[in-house]
């Protein structure tokens, strides 16, 4: 098969998996003489989609024949889709033509699995290998880890990559277990913890040679099986917790080709994925927890953003006074971001706030106005259908 025709299917079969940003990871020792490529303490430049994925990153898969049979996979055993496969010296070779012309900062590599678990892992690790010793490729690598691979060779991937990310794929085990037969939570866990293990050991030893300094992360389909979003974001918030994932990734539903029976007909919304991505920067980094910020049914509403919302059903709590209130409080305001309360913070140990000073900060004061009080400024009494027009005016994402 000549090489584009594989690189036109395994490109487009690489689409699916969203577990590939790469941020975090830390300049490689090279001679400034040597050397091909680079990646900077905060990650390197991206370039998205109109559908908002990276594509910055060469994305492949290594191939698309697979032993298993996900029900929700495209590539799965008993699909009909066209096959192909590179050998390792074409991912090479494509990896530093598309870099030396510019087109790309860096490798996501992903395979089905192949023979075995670790004959896959082999084939994943030896392309990052000679990436690193034969070309000293310097720039940004994220392999995908085969969960049922050996130990050793998952101790290998971390040493060339700057990322790993092992595949959750489902939000519970009883979703798995029906639709990835083949495949368990158990070891997909340990791998996870292997990974975390082996990072906390580089980062214990200052001598000792870095371990996926960009750290590790994972994705959940979306939409494939009838789990809430309250329980989507509770598995996220554990595998945070447990396993110091850098993120989590939620990714839409696509129905596939005769798909199962046990499968939907159609995708999700694409906002339930936005509105994920936004729930989940505020269990991160906002002090939300999964139940307070989805329904009864346990789902987020898809018409305003989950801050917003929050904000709407806790009408007793608002408006704030920045000039008094604490972090905690500050940061559950719709409009304002954790940069911003940090700014009003300090800001306040020295004068007055007023409301001209959350426009200098660029907060989202569309938003903000409804719910806050300066010292020359107080909001007027809305009725909530009203507050709820006003407040959701403007749809911009959580700073």
């Amino acid at each position: 098969m000549q090489l584009v025709r594989k690189l036109s299917i395994l490109a487009d079969a690489a689409k699916y998996d969203a577990s590939c940003a790469s941020s975090g990871a830390q300049p490689r020792r090279s001679s400034p003489q040597s050397g091909l490529g680079s990646t900077s303490g905060m990650g390197i430049c991206h370039s998205y989609a109109p559908d908002g994925r990276c594509i910055s990153l060469l994305k492949l898969l290594l191939t698309n024949f697979c032993l298993y049979d996900c029900r929700y996979c495209v590539n799965r055993r008993s699909s009909d889709t066209p096959r192909a496969r590179f050998s390792i010296d074409e991912v090479v070779q494509l990896t530093l033509d598309f870099y030396r012309r510019n087109y790309i900062e860096g490798l996501f590599l992903s395979s089905g699995v192949i023979r075995s678990p670790d004959y896959t892992m082999e084939q994943l690790v030896d392309v990052a290998r000679r990436l690193r010793e034969v070309h000293d490729f310097r720039g940004y690598i994220h392999l995908k880890t085969i969960p049922e691979a050996d130990e050793r060779l998952i101790a290998l991937a971390g040493r060339y990559a700057d990322r790993l990310s092992v595949n959750i794929e489902m939000p519970t085990s009883e979703s798995l277990s029906s639709l990835a037969p083949e495949k368990t939570v158990h070891t997909i866990k340990l791998a996870m913890g292997r990974i975390r293990m082996r990072r906390d050991e580089a980062k214990a030893e200052p001598r000792a040679p870095a371990f996926a300094p960009a750290g590790q992360s994972t994705q959940m389909i979306v939409g494939a099986d009838a789990s809430t979003d309250a329980t989507i974001l509770s598995t996220a918030t554990t595998l945070y917790a447990s396993y110091g994932l850098r993120r989590v990734y939620y990714s839409a539903y696509s129905p596939i080709p005769r798909a199962s029976a046990n499968l939907p007909g159609r995708a999700p919304p694409l906002a339930r994925e936005h509105r994920l991505y936004q729930a989940d920067w505020m269990l991160r980094y906002y002090g939300f927890s999964a139940s307070e910020i989805t329904t009864r049914e346990g789902m987020l509403d898809l018409d305003i953003d989950p801050k917003l919302a929050w904000a709407l059903a806790h009408r007793e709590r608002f408006p704030v006074d920045i000039n008094a209130a604490d972090r905690e409080m500050l940061l559950r305001v719709p409009g304002v971001g954790v940069r911003n309360v940090k700014r009003l913070l300090a800001s306040r140990r020295q004068r007055r706030l007023r409301f001209a000073d959350l426009v200098k900060l660029r907060c989202d004061v569309v938003k903000a106005q409804h719910f806050v009080i300066a010292d020359d400024w107080v909001p007027r009494t809305l009725d909530d259908a009203h507050l709820r027009t006003r407040a959701s005016a403007t749809q911009l994402p959580l700073l």
